[in-house]
């Protein structure tokens, strides 16, 4: 049977992921702020609960409001209704209208243009990354993470040090380097190019679930250091963790009419998008939403949608213990709810008398409910997994390697997903049967992968199968093998591929490229080459001052 967790018990996960809890900060006013809570902070992520719940509100034409309406938002834990949302109705969405009406095309800056805007985005992101670097900043946005989207203390710390770091990356002249442009001789003299990177103006950001602070953070940011005016819509079952970053830029300097803040459902968001009309929306999350949207908004569009993300094993064996653990991490840590998690093991027969996949059993197992090291799973409920596992198995040859079983003694409610990490085994010829391929390449976004294995004269077809995947989003090629190397990656399309003994799926951190490939709408975060691809376009402008030549005459007619 499963029992409710305790607010105490919900305490005492966060405290045994991290160690040190305070405990004399444990549900006090729910907008109330604890005396270790930061200046910026309207909540204290410790003290949210269905007692004292938290509250989201809307930042618009630089004024922080409320709602008629309120969103409950159910504690992934417990069931408990613990934060309140203002949800922007269709009947509400003017004022965001307007507000982003009066960004002009050309930008609230650019190369020619209000250029003292980039060195303050520079000081501003100096600020932020230093406020974020403070122990108990970090602390707050890490627990805050953990409170919505249930991970590891050490998984939600990532994702804070990533953003951290990315707004240390552009600090003092970095801002302004991403707009540098350049000039090509022209025909004559007075006659010059130049070419610009120019922002598009009004723009639109939609970011999932997942990772509440990273994702919306680093495109957030990309959008303003280039020029543009952005509209941010956050998953609002996490989107108190954006709330609060805001009111840290603020605090850094950030012009409160720079940027706004909506909470609606999907219906009132997409309705907002055809009246707004935005000069570009950046999309994160699932395929489906992602194809509606590019036929709605004819195009205009940045796509960092889902990836069914493939790791190839090769043929040189070795390091077994390390690719066991680094299997593990890539396919269940944050319970599986990562767009680079592991989908598919090909494994190639060498492999088989290795241990790996016991070795992969028995670090499944270790992950408990207790240290949030397995936890819920937001997008899909407990049910509809075990009901596509069973799909799978009736396939010939299939076979439950490990999990598949729902969690126990949780009160995880059933709205959410609870399953152990989970590993189904199906032959490579089965899956590349037409039938079958579409079951077993859908993205089940939790603790779930697929496994199979090939020979060597089999890589052919391990190849075919990732050529016919229709996301390219993240892959792993784990040999040290130069040739073998070659061979995949010459032949493979994913736009973050790691490569050698330590490959992995997962990791989207500040210092590289991260996004998918093969898609001329495809999106990227976190590096300059990312920034300037999504959020900017090329602007030519050629100057041809003169002087015309001595004695020009009138031509004739051509």
């Amino acid at each position: 049977m499963s029992r409710l967790l305790s607010r105490r018990a919900i305490t005492s996960i966060a405290r045994r992921s991290a160690g040190n809890w305070p405990s004399s900060s444990l549900f006090l006013a729910s907008r109330g702020i604890h005396s270790s809570s930061p200046s910026f902070a309207t909540v204290a992520a410790a003290e949210i609960s269905g007692s004292r719940p938290a509250e989201v509100h809307n930042l618009v034409q630089g004024k922080w409001s409320a709602s008629n309406s309120w969103n409950w938002i159910v504690d992934p834990l417990n069931g408990e209704q613990f934060i309140k949302v203002a949800e922007v109705q269709e009947a509400d969405i003017e004022p965001f209208l307007e507000s982003l009406s009066k960004c002009p095309k050309y930008g609230l800056h650019n190369p020619l243009r209000s250029q003292e805007r980039y060195l303050m985005y520079g000081d501003i992101s100096a600020k932020a990354a230093s406020m974020l670097a403070q122990p108990e900043v970090s602390d707050f946005f890490t627990r805050l993470i953990q409170r919505v989207s249930p991970k590891s203390y050490k998984q939600a710390l990532a994702e804070v040090i990533v953003s951290q770091k990315f707004l240390e990356n552009f600090s003092g002249d970095q801002v302004r380097f991403l707009a540098r442009s350049f000039a090509i001789p022209g025909n004559h003299l007075g006659q010059q190019s130049h070419g610009y990177r120019w922002p598009y103006g009004p723009v639109a950001i939609i970011t999932p679930f997942n990772f509440p602070l990273e994702i919306p953070l680093l495109q957030l940011m990309g959008a303003l250091y280039m020029g543009n005016k952005p509209i941010l819509k956050v998953d609002s079952k996490v989107s108190i963790v954006m709330e609060q970053i805001l009111r840290l830029l603020h605090e850094c300097g950030l012009p409160r009419e720079d940027a706004d803040f909506i909470n609606s459902d999907g219906i009132t968001m997409n309705k907002f998008l055809l009246k707004a009309n935005p000069q570009m929306t950046l999309f994160t999350g699932s395929s489906r939403v992602a194809e509606k949207l590019a036929a709605d908004l004819k195009g205009r569009v940045k796509l960092e949608d889902a990836g069914f993300d493939w790791k190839v094993l090769g043929p040189d064996v070795q390091e077994v213990d390390y690719v066991a653990w680094v299997c593990d991490q890539d396919a269940y840590a944050c319970s599986g709810q990562k767009c680079s998690a592991q989908s598919i093991l090909f494994m190639h027969e060498n492999w088989a008398s290795s241990g790996l996949i016991p070795k992969m059993k028995d670090l499944a197992e270790r992950r408990k409910l207790e240290d949030l090291t397995i936890g819920p799973v937001l997008t899909v409920t407990t049910e509809s997994m075990r009901e596509h596992i069973e799909k799978l198995l009736e396939i010939p040859g299939a076979k439950l390697l490990f999990g598949g079983e729902p969690l126990e003694n949780h009160s995880i409610p059933k709205v959410y997903g609870a399953l152990k990490p989970t590993a189904v085994f199906i032959p490579l010829h089965e899956i590349l049967k037409d039938y079958n391929f579409e079951l077993v390449t859908r993205e089940i976004f939790g603790p779930f992968q697929i496994i199979t294995d090939y020979k060597q004269v089999e890589l052919q077809m391990v190849l075919d199968a990732c050529e016919r995947m229709h996301a390219h989003l993240t892959a792993a090629v784990v040999s040290n093998d130069p040739l073998f190397l070659q061979e995949v990656l010459g032949r493979s399309v994913n736009g973050t591929t790691y490569a050698g003994i330590r490959a992995r799926t997962t990791g989207a951190p500040q210092n590289h490229w991260f996004g998918p490939a093969g898609d001329p709408r495809g999106a990227g975060i976190g590096t300059p080459e990312a920034i300037k691809l999504v959020w900017s376009c090329h602007r030519e402008i050629i100057y041809d001052i003169g002087p015309l030549p001595h004695h020009w005459e009138l031509p004739p007619p051509t």
